[in-house]
This record gives structure tokens, C-alpha cells and sequence, in this order.
């Protein structure tokens, strides 16, 4: 087959489970590779690295109709993006302060703790429905400041939400758009009457930071309150389901690693770096030129669909050596796979919790039956035999 038609495979289901012989293919094609619908792929590390960080790349959309709200900060570009990134992270203080991280691991794992509860030897357990799915959902309602029994309406409109990132390429996607987008308008209106309670009244939560922040400077407008925090509990959910299930599956396949881990469970902050360079949660992202753009002697016209393909980055020989060889104690292990602090926090929780109950259980099915979506690639279930 030709290099060009590397997108439409990459994104074909049946290549779900092992994506990473066409990643091969991509990075032995070149840097960039144009594709039959005119877009172009990227799969080596350096030329992706200088790419992220490129601002003649946009991470803003192609329009594609009318658009009925303001994206999302994740969706706007430099200096919007800077200022609503800045200003939706203040309530979490500096994530890298002990203290901060402190407290949210103490959070995260009580919850991890009554998510267990029910596992017990001999069951059979999904580690996404019984698991890995909850626990993030139920972290953000708590850091939000979301009262218990609002909860199950969150875990509604999460279903809601990720359904409409994850349906088939082919399928009608009408009704999955529609009940998204209720969804994300019934979420928002919520947060914003549950801000407008803490204003004045508040509580130890980031609702009440959001309302009562006294700079008006630094101030969200209702509209980017009720889109930052959506935007939270979907980046936050499916980068934390995809990483502690990816996670249990790769410990399961190398049980030499996971008694390594079981017997120094100091290790595992590193082994969930080398999870986001080995299995990673975000396999893709797209970006749009500005202008002319050359990337290693190719020229990427402006408005092109240029897709990023990090995972692809991630196994690149050029930057690691050994890169199809999953290794916990890997140094140095500068992945493309950023952010995502709070997702490492949880990860690191929910698999410290579950490392003593994996080391006799095994896979139910292998490989397990995976998300439709390519791009934040995962499995849909993992049934396993405790």
C-alpha cells in the first residue's frame, strides 16, 4: 500500500489494537507525508517537538459551520489561549508544590479506596466501567466543588460528551452531536448557578476561586467558566481512563515489570512517563499552518490539516533507544506526551492501588476491544480475572 494512504489505515478500526507498525511505515516515508484527502501526517519526534511549539501552527479548528459558543481554551490560540489556560489553572495553585500535590493525592485516593471496595479475589472486574472511568469524573466533581448527590449528573453528561468523541468515522453523528451539546449547555448552566451560590459564600473549591477571584482582571466571564470547566472534565476523563487502563494492560503483558513495581513501588512515577511515551492516551493532534510552512524540506501550505502523530514520536529510534521495548526505569524520557499533571496524579494513585491486586490476575481478552476514536486511543473495556 502507499504512504498515502497512511491516515485513512492509522484510523481504520481494525487497526486499533496495534497502530504501531503503520507508525513504523510513517516515520520510514519521511517526514511529512501528504495524504489522499490533502492533509499531511508528521511521525518523527524533532520535526513534531519544533511543530508543538511552532506559533505559526494553530490549534484553532477549520470552521466547520456555525458555530453556537466560544471554544474552549485548548481550541484557541496565543495570547487567548495563554490568558484562559492562566487563569483556569490558578485555583489549583502550582501543581508541583508538594503541599498542592499533597492534598489532591489524599483526595484521589480515598476515592480510589471506595472504588476498590467491591474488588475482591476471584471476581471478574471491567478496570474502565468498575474503575478507571469513574474515578476521574468523581476527582473533578470533588475538586469543583460539586455536592455528592450532584454527581450521577455528571457521570450523564461525561457519557454524553466523550460518546461524541468517540463514534465511528462513518456513522451518522447527528443524534451523538445533539445530545453532546445538551449536555455540555445543561453542564455549563449548572456550574454557573453552583458558582453564583459560592459568590460571597465560599467554600474550599475551585467554583468558589472561580466567583470570588477580587482582581476583575483576572476574572472568567460566566461564559468561560461554565466552557473551562466542561473543558476540565473532558480533557481531565479521557486522558486519565485511557492512561490507568493502558496502564493495567501493559503491567499485565510484562508481568516482569509489575513484580519490579509490586517489590519498589517507588518506581512508578516513572513508570507512568514511560506508559505516556509507550501506550500514550493522545496518539494524535491537529494543527493548521498560518502560512507557508517548511518542515525538513517539505512546504506545508497554509490552512493545511497537519496531524501531529505523537504516539509515532514517542517510538521514534532516533530519539530512544530500544523505543518498541516498554521500560519503567527508562532515563531521560523526554516524550511528546506534556500536561496532563492531574491525570499523572491519578494515574499514579489508581495504579499504586491496583499493583497488589494484578499480580495474580490475568486478562480476560487480549487484545481487549478498543474506543473507536484514533486519536485518543484506549480500551473501551478490560475485563479482568482477580
Amino acid at each position: 500500500m502507499d504512504s498515502d494512504t497512511l491516515l485513512a489505515r492509522i484510523t481504520d478500526y481494525a487497526n486499533r489494537p496495534n497502530p504501531y507498525p503503520l507508525y513504523a511505515e510513517l516515520r520510514g516515508a519521511g517526514p511529512v507525508v501528504r495524504q489522499t484527502d490533502g492533509s499531511c501526517l508528521v511521525g518523527t519526534y524533532h520535526e513534531i517537538a519544533a511543530l508543538l511549539h511552532d506559533p505559526r501552527m494553530s490549534v484553532a479548528p477549520r470552521s466547520r459551520g456555525e458555530v453556537t459558543h466560544k471554544p474552549p481554551f485548548l481550541r484557541l490560540d496565543d495570547p487567548e489561549h495563554h490568558r484562559l489556560r492562566t487563569l483556569a489553572m490558578r485555583p489549583f495553585g502550582p501543581l508541583h508544590s508538594p503541599g498542592r500535590v499533597d492534598a489532591m493525592r489524599g483526595e484521589i485516593d480515598q476515592i480510589t479506596k471506595e472504588l476498590m471496595e467491591p474488588f475482591e479475589a476471584g471476581r471478574q472486574i471491567d478496570v474502565v466501567d468498575d474503575f478507571a472511568y469513574p474515578l476521574p469524573v468523581t476527582v473533578i466533581c470533588r475538586l469543583l466543588g460539586v455536592p455528592r448527590e450532584d454527581e450521577p449528573l455528571f457521570r450523564a453528561w461525561s457519557d454524553a460528551l466523550v460518546a461524541a468523541a468517540d463514534v465511528r468515522p462513518e456513522a451518522d453523528t447527528t443524534e451523538t452531536d445533539k445530545a453532546s451539546d445538551q449536555a455540555r449547555i445543561e453542564m455549563g448552566g449548572y456550574l454557573v448557578n453552583l458558582a453564583e451560590q459560592r459568590r460571597g459564600n465560599p467554600s474550599d473549591d475551585m467554583l468558589s476561586a472561580f466567583a470570588n477571584e477580587p482582581d476583575p482582571a483576572l476574572r472568567l466571564t460566566q461564559e468561560e467558566l461554565a466552557e473551562t470547566a466542561v473543558l476540565l472534565l473532558i480533557a481531565g476523563h479521557e486522558t486519565t481512563v485511557n492512561l490507568i487502563t493502558n496502564g493495567v494492560l501493559t503491567f499485565l503483558r510484562h508481568p516482569e515489570h509489575l513484580d519490579h513495581l509490586r517489590r519498589d513501588p517507588d518506581l512508578l512515577p516513572r513508570a507512568v512517563e514511560e506508559l505516556l511515551r509507550y501506550e500514550p492516551p493522545v496518539h494524535m493532534r491537529e494543527r493548521i499552518p498560518r502560512a507557508d510552512i517548511d518542515v525538513a524540506g517539505t512546504t506545508i501550505p497554509e490552512g493545511t490539516s497537519v496531524v501531529l502523530v505523537l504516539a509515532s514520536g514517542n517510538r521514534d529510534p532516533m530519539q530512544f533507544h530500544e523505543p518498541d521495548r516498554f521500560g519503567p526505569t527508562r532515563p531521560d524520557n523526554q516524550h511528546l506526551c506534556h500536561g496532563a499533571p492531574l491525570a499523572r496524579i491519578e494515574a499514579q494513585a489508581a495504579l499504586g492501588a491496583l499493583i497488589p491486586h494484578l499480580g495474580t490476575a490475568r486478562l480476560v481478552e487480549d487484545p481487549p476491544p478498543y474506543r473507536q476514536n484514533a486519536m485518543l486511543r484506549g480500551p473501551r473495556h478490560l475485563p479482568i480475572q482477580l
